[in-house]
């Protein structure tokens, strides 16, 4: 029988923040909660205690309001947790105001600042004074095209400090795609950045930022925030001001933090826009804070002082993630440019330099230093790493046994899954549970994550549908005008009756914990029989001679086959010998319906910009329709590859 990868010790156990919890748990409830499983299953069945005892553990600060906190129990579209609750989102992560550092950031040009509590409750302070004076209201929308950086979480914390609603793109967007988003929700004000850094490169952005500017008709001003010399002294126009210049009128004050109430609108998301419109996802400020602090505490085991580190950009809900850490009492570290630059391996020279408690990445960055032969385990201590997260797409069972391998052999891995729809996860860890082979740890407290199969029956072993059956408190609030919230409940209650339907294709295990297969809208049905595309890309991905791959399904003769796209490593040509060898390694690690009728090669695979596979828009071209928002993409140009292939038009 297999054995874990890693497994807590009895001191970890005892000391994990879940453990205390579990204890006041049992004693203001009387009721016995041994384990994990317990814990979840309580925290589901009885969210009107769950939510106010992770409300009063953190403790987040505000007024909790009166009992009940949670109103019309029965419905996942009509609950509403803690209905006389008050407080302000950006008070809770601004806790502190001492010379105690706050936030770490590098730059993959050398630039390293240590930024202190006080600092950033000071910077939060100034902006929040020059948005009043600007105009800035509660409702408000701020936008912002900025890059990973200590005044981007100042920005963040001052626009919802107000009352006003935030909403941010990564500088490496296309203008097409900053405008696809940001116009949907008419901000009044643009902070933005007049270049970054990535791979070597300083690109200048200022001349984007005043074209997106030009497609923003309802702003009234746009704050530019100095990065990169080239555009640095470029002309601006009445609206367009400085950073410096913006706050330089304000001093420093306390702040009088407003409490509002628990669903205040903070932050617009934007789904990938792929293959349409992206949607404009807007969330609450009380539902994203629970929901975020007790995943830093509760799943993550982040202790005060210890140093949280994910790699985002800002137009990723993981950002979000990464600034919570604050009201956790964590420090957070930032990393902007590319991971790989100026070393392959400067994110583990961070982790060892800074004392990186937590590391937070992606699957694909994990296959790439695998490639590339690294071994931190060798060449860096990683003394201080105790928890190693992953999420954006299912980590392979051959990638965990890299991190173990390779990493380090004590650390916890957690993959974790959850969206931009719920700006949180739906499966985390467990610090005080195994983590085996392939597999998320746990469904996340007060989640009631199920899979359902054809029928909607909920099923354990089986692949089928993720839902969640019961309400969560991060639930988003609706779409940016959507009347009637029309497709809100087209886009995941229209399957099944009071059911969310989360859009990936899954499997609860033996060990109560989560297989994700990929995006159910990407599956194979070859011969009517579903497929997750990540058990595709787990056996080719891991080929010596395979940098990337996509696989979709083409229509052909009746049915659906199976067409696997790869990209190969420098000095190799898919040819017979290779083609075989990619097909039996995929009937190998997974089943005969996964081999691909085609494998063909090409020079590049698209991505969005949050580093997600576009499968859906790859479909679409190869059947001849058109992809919309190409200026989502990281990459637009690998669409061409493929275009009219003529080995898509025989068998």
């Amino acid at each position: 029988m297999a054995e874990p990868l890693w497994v807590p010790s009895e001191r970890q156990k005892a000391d994990a923040n879940i453990t205390a919890f579990m204890r006041r748990i049992a004693d203001t409830y009387r009721i016995a909660v041994p384990d994990y499983a317990t814990l979840w299953q309580w925290s589901v069945d009885r969210p009107e205690q769950f939510w106010p005892a992770v409300w009063d553990f953190v403790p987040v600060i505000g007024d909790k309001g009166g009992a009940p906190y949670l109103e019309n129990p029965a419905s996942m579209i009509d609950a509403v947790f803690f209905p006389r609750a008050r407080l302000n989102f950006a008070e809770n992560l601004l806790r502190r105001r001492d010379d105690g550092p706050a936030v770490i950031s590098w730059r993959e040009d050398g630039v390293k600042r240590a930024v202190t509590h006080r600092d950033l409750y000071d910077q939060v302070s100034v902006v929040r004074q020059a948005l009043i004076g600007c105009g800035v209201r509660e409702g408000d929308r701020v936008g912002a095209v900025l890059p990973t950086a200590p005044e981007t979480l100042a920005c963040m914390l001052a626009a919802v400090s107000l009352g006003a609603i935030w909403s941010s793109c990564s500088p490496d967007f296309g203008v097409r795609g900053v405008i696809d988003r940001l116009s949907q929700i008419d901000p009044k004000i643009l902070f933005g950045v007049d270049g970054y850094a990535y791979g070597g490169k300083v690109h200048d952005a200022g001349a984007r930022l005043a074209e997106i500017a030009l497609g923003l008709p309802t702003l009234e001003h746009v704050v530019v925030l100095p990065y990169a010399s080239p555009g640095a002294e470029r002309p601006l126009d009445s609206k367009t001001v400085r950073f410096a210049d913006f706050v330089r009128p304000y001093r420093p004050a306390t702040i009088d933090f407003p409490r509002f109430p628990f669903d205040q609108p903070a932050f617009v998301l934007y789904t990938s826009g792929t293959t349409g419109a992206p949607k404009s996802i807007l969330h609450g400020a009380g539902r994203a804070l629970i929901k975020l602090l007790a995943e830093h505490i509760l799943h993550f085991d982040l202790k005060a002082g210890d140093r949280f580190y994910y790699f985002t950009t800002t137009g990723w809900n993981v950002w979000y993630l990464l600034t919570a850490a604050l009201g956790a009492g964590g420090v957070v570290l930032m990393y902007d440019g590319s991971p790989f630059h100026p070393k392959s391996d400067a994110i583990f020279d961070m982790a060892d330099a800074e004392g990186m408690t937590v590391l937070g990445t992606s699957p694909k960055y994990l296959e790439a230093i695998r490639k590339l032969g690294l071994a931190p385990i060798r060449t860096h201590r990683l003394a201080s790493l105790k928890v190693l997260l992953t999420t954006g797409a299912p980590l392979s069972a051959d990638g965990f046994d890299y991190v173990y391998d390779g990493i380090k052999r004590d650390v916890r891995l957690s993959s974790i899954s959850g969206g931009t729809e719920m700006v949180s996860t739906l499966a985390n860890g467990n610090p005080i549970g195994p983590v085996w082979r392939g597999e998320l740890q746990v469904r996340a407290l007060g989640m009631k994550a199920e899979v359902y199969d054809e029928a909607g029956r909920p099923v354990l072993g089986q692949k089928g549908e993720l839902v969640v059956t019961a309400p969560f408190p991060s639930r988003p609030l609706r779409f940016w005008n959507d009347p009637g919230d029309a497709r809100y409940h087209e886009t995941y209650f229209s399957r099944f009756a009071n059911v969310w339907r989360h859009g990936d294709y899954a499997e609860i295990t033996a060990h109560d914990g989560m297989v994700i297969y990929g995006r159910s809208d990407a599956t194979l049905n070859p011969g009517g029989v579903r497929i997750g595309t990540a058990e595709i890309y787990r056996a080719v991905e891991e080929l010596d001679e395979v940098v990337d791959s996509i696989v979709v399904g083409q229509d052909w003769q009746g049915d659906v086959r199976v067409v696997l796209f790869v990209k190969l490593r420098e000095g190799h040509t898919l040819d017979d010998g290779l083609t075989r060898k990619i097909k039996w390694r995929v009937r190998d690690h997974a089943t005969a319906r996964h081999v691909p009728a085609k494998v063909i090669q090409v020079a590049d695979i698209p991505y969005t910009i949050n580093g997600k596979k576009v499968e859906l828009a790859v479909r679409n071209l190869i059947h001849g329709r058109p992809v919309k928002n190409v200026g989502s993409l990281a990459n637009p140009n690998a669409l061409d590859h493929f275009r009219d292939r003529a080995e898509l038009r025989s068998a």
